[in-house]
Formats: C-alpha cells, sequence, structure tokens
C-alpha cells in the first residue's frame, strides 16, 4: 500500500517545489539561533501543498497527519512552524498533549518561556502586521481572538478531564463550536486499540486513543498532528491506519546520513562496571580538553544506565567512592591498556600536553565530585532535577553524569551527551523491550553537539567524516559502554536497524555471601555438599579485553567467541585460595568447624576430597589461552567459592 508520503516523494513537481511553499513568516517568526534544515523545510512545505492543494482535491477533512521523524531531528520546531502557519489561516487554539509530564515541563518552557535557550519563537512574532502572543490556558472558553492559545495535557490527564469533567475544565463541547489543532506528541502512545485490532471512529471506544478521536472529529475542520519517532509501521494495523496520513517519513537512518546525528560507536569491556565506568570518564574528560584547546564551551556529560532504581542508587554511590579513592596506579595501569585505541590516544594526547596522571587525578575528582553527579530515577523526581537533565548544554549547568533507569527515554532533549555506559551486566538476549528502550536512548543521545571551527563550517553537522584523523573526530562519537555480550550486541543492533538508526555470551553475574544461617542442620549442609562433589560450576572472568566498532555500520566484524577451559579447585595454589576464602566470610575456620567438626583448616576443606577437592569449575573469557594471570585466578577461584557457600547457604 503506498503511503501519502511515498505518493509526495515521486510527485510530478520539482525538487524543491513543496519548500517554495513555505511562506516567509513561518522563519522569520520562528528564533534565529534555530537554523532551519532542508528536511524541515520540506515538512513544512509537505504541510502546505497538502492543506492547500490535496486535501481539497481529495476532500480529507478533518485532517489527520503523522509526521514520522527520528529523534533529535527538531519535531518540536516543526509544531512552532505549524502552529505560525495555521494561525495565519484562521486557527487560534491548539491542544498539545503527551505521555509523559515531563515532555509537557520541556515544551511549556520552549513555548512559553522566553528566558530560555530553546525557546522557539522569535522576540516579535507578528503575521500579517499583527502583533501575536503565545499563551497558555485551561480550555479554550474566553480566549482572545488574536493570540495563539495553547492548553497542555498528558493524554491520561485528558481523557480524565473529558470524560469526568470538572470546573473549569476543558469539555468535548470546546471542539464542537471552535477550529482547534490537536498536537501529538510521542503519538505512538495513543494507538493501543489500533494495535489490539480495534475499530476507532466511534464513541464507544473508551479509552485514549478512542477520546483523542473524539475530539478530532468533532468539528470538520480540526486539525490531528502526530509526531513520533517510533510509529510501529511494521504493524498491519498501524500501516493501515497511517498509509494516507504518513506525510512525511524521515528515518533516524536518513538523519546520520545527512549528517545531523553523531556517529554512534560500541565498547565492549570485559571489565567490571565500575572500570568501564572510568574508562568513560577518561574519555569524557578528553574531550573536555580537546573543546577547552578549540576555545568552546562545551561541557562533555556521561549517563550511567541502571536497570532499577535500587541498583542505580547502589552504583552511584560506588562511583562516588571510586572518585574519591582513586589514586594515580589505577591511572597508569588504565593507560597501559594499548588494547582499546581511544583510551590509548586519549592518554598519548594527556602526555603530550603535560597532563600527568596526578594532574589527572586532581581534575577527576574536582569535575566528578558529589555536586557534579545527578539522578533521575523515577516519575516522582523533583521539578528542579527535571530543568536541571534538559539544561545540561547551558554554562550554570556543573552536572557531568546522571544516573538513571529510564526515567529520559522519552523527551530527554540533550546534546553534549558523549557516553552512555550501560551497567547490567546479567542475561540480556530476548528482551525486546528493554532493548528498544536502549536503542531509542542510544538516539536521543545521538544527537549532534554542535560546534564549528571556522566560519564556512556547517554548525550542526558532522565535519570531519573524511578526516577520520583530526583530534576532534571522537567530539562527533557517541561511545556506548557495554560489557562484553557480542549477542545483546547484535540484538541492539537489530532494534536499532528496526528503529531505523542504522542500516540494516558475557554472562557475568554476582552472588551474595554469608554464613550458613542458624536454622540450618548439619545434615542439610552436608546433603547439599554431597550433591556438589564430582559437580562443575560455570565461572565467567573479565579478561579487561576491549572491542570497538560502529554499531550504525552493518558491515562490522563480528567479535570473537568465548572459549572455556576446565580446572579443579584442588589444583588452586594454596595462595590464590587462601586468598580467595578470606573475601568470604562462609569460609572462615570457625564457621566450617560448626558445620564441619572433624575438618582441620579451611585449606582441608577446600583440597580434600572429602569435601571440596573433586569439585572442578570452567572458566569462559574472551582470550584464548587457558594461561590465566594471578588476578584472573583470583577471581576465578572467589567465583566458584562463591557458588559453592551460595549452595551450602541454602540460597
Amino acid at each position: 500500500m503506498e503511503t501519502l508520503h511515498q505518493l509526495l516523494s515521486r510527485s510530478e513537481h520539482s525538487p524543491g517545489h513543496y519548500k517554495k511553499l513555505v511562506p516567509g513568516y513561518v522563519y522569520s517568526c520562528l528564533n534565529e539561533r534555530f537554523l532551519i534544515r532542508p528536511y524541515q523545510e520540506e515538512a513544512f512545505g509537505r504541510f502546505v501543498y497538502h492543506l492547500e492543494e490535496y486535501s481539497r482535491k481529495k476532500n480529507t477533512a478533518p485532517v489527520h497527519l503523522l509526521y514520522h521523524m527520528a529523534t533529535g531531528s527538531g519535531k518540536t520546531l516543526i509544531m512552532a512552524g505549524l502552529i505560525l502557519y495555521l494561525y495565519a489561516k484562521g486557527y487560534r487554539h491548539f491542544l498539545f498533549f503527551v505521555n509523559s509530564a515531563n515532555i509537557i515541563d520541556k515544551t511549556k518552557d520552549n513555548f512559553l518561556n522566553r528566558a530560555s535557550s530553546k525557546y522557539l519563537f522569535a522576540d516579535l512574532v507578528s503575521i500579517g502586521g499583527y502583533s501575536i502572543r503565545i499563551k497558555e490556558a485551561d480550555n479554550f472558553e474566553g480566549t482572545a481572538g488574536d493570540d495563539i492559545t495553547v492548553v497542555f495535557a498528558t493524554v491520561q490527564g485528558l481523557h480524565s478531564r473529558l470524560n469526568t469533567p470538572g470546573e473549569n475544565s476543558i469539555t468535548y463541547e470546546d471542539f464542537e463550536d471552535k477550529k482547534i489543532v490537536l498536537i501529538s506528541d510521542e503519538a505512538h502512545h495513543i494507538n493501543a486499540e489500533t494495535k489490539k485490532g480495534k475499530t476507532l471512529y466511534s464513541d464507544e471506544v473508551l479509552s485514549w486513543e478512542g477520546t483523542v478521536n473524539r475530539l478530532f472529529r468533532a468539528n470538520q475542520y480540526n486539525i490531528l498532528l502526530e509526531f513520533t519517532a517510533t510509529a510501529a509501521l511494521s504493524l498491519p494495523g498501524i500501516a493501515s491506519k497511517y498509509a494516507d496520513k504518513l506525510i512525511y517519513d524521515y528515518s533516524l537512518r536518513q538523519f546520520r546520513n545527512d549528517g545531523y546525528s553523531k556517529e554512534v560507536k560500541v565498547m565492549q569491556a570485559d571489565r567490571p562496571a565500575i572500570s568501564r565506568a572510568l574508562i568513560a570518564v577518561i574519555l569524557s574528560q578528553y574531550r573536555k580538553k580537546l573543546f577547552e584547546k578549540y576555545g568552546k564551551r562545551i561541557k562533555p556529560v556521561i549517563l550511567f544506565k541502571s536497570r532499577t532504581i535500587q541498583q542505580s542508587h547502589e552504583f552511584r554511590n560506588k562511583f562516588s567512592e571510586m572518585i574519591r579513592n582513586l589514586d594515580t596506579d589505577e591511572i597508569v595501569k588504565l593507560s597501559n591498556d594499548t588494547s582499546n585505541i581511544p583510551l590509548t590516544t586519549a592518554f598519548r594526547y594527556f602526555r603530550s600536553h603535560g597532563i600527568s596522571a596526578e594532574n589527572l587525578l586532581r581534575e577527576l575528582r574536582e569535575d566528578l565530585a558529589e555536586d557534579k553527579l545527578i539522578s533521575v530515577n523515577s516519575r516522582e523526581e523533583s521539578e528542579q532535577k527535571q530543568i536541571a537533565v534538559n539544561s545540561l548544554e547551558e554554562e550554570g549547568n556543573h552536572y557531568r553524569a546522571i544516573f538513571a533507569v529510564d526515567k529520559l527515554n522519552e523527551g530527554w532533549d540533550v546534546l553534549n551527551l558523549f557516553d552512555i555506559v550501560r551497567l547490567h551486566e546479567g542475561k540480556t538476549t530476548g528482551t525486546s523491550k528493554t532493548t528498544m528502550s536502549e536503542a531509542q536512548l542510544i538516539g536521543r543521545g545521538a544527537r549532534y553537539c554542535p560546534f564549528r571551527l571556522t566560519e564556512g563550517q556547517h554548525y550542526a553537522e558532522r565535519k570531519f567524516d573524511n578526516d577520520p584523523e583530526h583530534e576532534l573526530k571522537i567530539c562527533e562519537e557517541l561511545w556506548y559502554h557495554s560489557i562484553y555480550d557480542p549477542p545483546y550486541i547484535r540484538e541492539l543492533s537489530a532494534a536499532m536497524e528496526e528503529s531505523g538508526i542504522r542500516a540494516g555470551s558475557a554472562e557475568v553475574k554476582s552472588y551474595p555471601s554469608r554464613e550458613p544461617k542458624s536454622n540450618d542442620t548439619k545434615e542439610d549442609v552436608i546433603t547439599r555438599l554431597r550433591k556438589l562433589v564430582g559437580k562443575q560450576l560455570e565461572i565467567n572472568i573479565y579478561t579487561e579485553k576491549t572491542n570497538t566498532g560502529i554499531l550504525f555500520s552493518s558491515g562490522e566484524t563480528l567479535p570473537e567467541s568465548k572459549t572455556t577451559h576446565e580446572h579443579k579447585l584442588s589444583a588452586v595454589h594454596p595462595v590464590i585460595a587462601r586468598k580467595a576464602m578470606s573475601r568470604l566470610p562462609f569460609y572462615r575456620f570457625a564457621s566450617l568447624k560448626k558445620i564441619f567438626p572433624g575438618v582441620n583448616s579451611a585449606l582441608e576443606f577446600v583440597y580434600s576430597d572429602k569435601y571440596l577437592g573433586t569439585i572442578r569449575f570452567k572458566i569462559t573469557g574472551i582470550q584464548q589461552s587457558s594461561l590465566l594471570t594471578p588476578e584472573q585466578q583470583l577471581s576465578a577461584v572467589t567465583g566458584a567459592l562463591q557458588k559453592i557457600a551460595t549452595t551450602l547457604s541454602g540460597f
């Protein structure tokens, strides 16, 4: 089925025809700091053509259209331009609704707050010789005829207010005697009934989607404009609903190919999360120094993404402790990791510019201090935090690191995000909803951070695609830091393919360790021990190896697979065994003696065939050799003993 977008794209009109239809006041009444891009001109022009020519010929009143456009492509600016154009066509009343309250706050700032750096309109909005105000209202009663009146609502709140009306509430009747433009942001949220296969456009469908359609059809001159980056157009019901409404389809792939996004790269490191976090911090500081070198006041920001709120809080505490206790030995150790090319490049720059490990350490402690960190994890986060994370580019905003779960997946408008550190290290494949969410987050982070070196350069486009050796190339890249997990990266790539971002297993677990519970009988523990005899335990180790690649590219080399090697616990050197046991309270000799009276020492418990001596463990890692460093041996043995303690303790 041919879409409206396809029909307009293959039109007999000459190239650029639609752009020429846009009245000059649309541009003059927008904030001049927002340079209008060619695809935005096309978006405006297609609407003008549709309203003035196409819809009249086809008699498609009321007008319902979908803009399916990439995250970061400036959909809110297009909304503002269309509001200006429709004002000139006689429309005065606009209803903006969206799924999330934080997007409402951001959009109000964009539409109403002249002091905001992201205010979309010119200081003087004048059409036809009349000065126009843009103002907010709770309903459309008693509004002045020469103003642009906007009612802001969440789709949930709108549904509730209309179906259980109260004093001064907006009502269905408001939409019967007035021409109203309904603007739906993140519009994929109002397609629940279509996805279920239900028929709409009747008052019987009491749902968000049904409410929106009832409003839309209350007046033949109403207009419904939907905006989203993630319409599920692959679903037959959605594709059918929007075939004649999809006025513009500008994919994230096209957005990236046109140079308006950062290049997205992935860094898989077989390291603990805190170590991967430190790598991101050093790369972020490297970008900061580069920007300073070229006289750019740009502050690079890092996002640490957790799976749960509790994990996010715990990691923030761990991160703060790491920064406070960081020493030069750890920095020097990272500087010797020649397998990580971006890291090697950063340290080479530090050395060539006289930045010693001590200098870097001082900078990190200051720039990543506790007051430079912010957590945004739940819907209950304060309004002050919402303002902070939506103004990260401003000079007065001092935050360098954000700790979040999924609060920022929609409506987050940030340009100076250069590193996303995915902290989750468990099983990841098969979680399509989570993976798609992370792909969309990457799309938001991929917004280009504008700068130029010379007057002739494009301000908001990548500049160094043809000059990959330029040191500022890394300032046009978003790095996604992940545990070494090829299956997940393949799944993420598929999600990014589905969402248009790109062209078309390391399983590290932690187990709690504790002393035996007081109500565990000796017989219970001995029974569990007997079940362990001769067993093989699977242990994963960090090799500190790094694999990097371009996440957009469909032709990258697949990461090497993991290998496994088997070891016997009783073959471990006693020094390693003692050190591993010292980390685990379960293996204190006094504790063991209470359960196993016949044991003469903690080492006997590990080495004797009566206890753990026959247990084997299989080590999985990304290195080919079975020879492990002492650190890797200690990590593997600690992991094996943890698993044993977990089993014997009854977890």
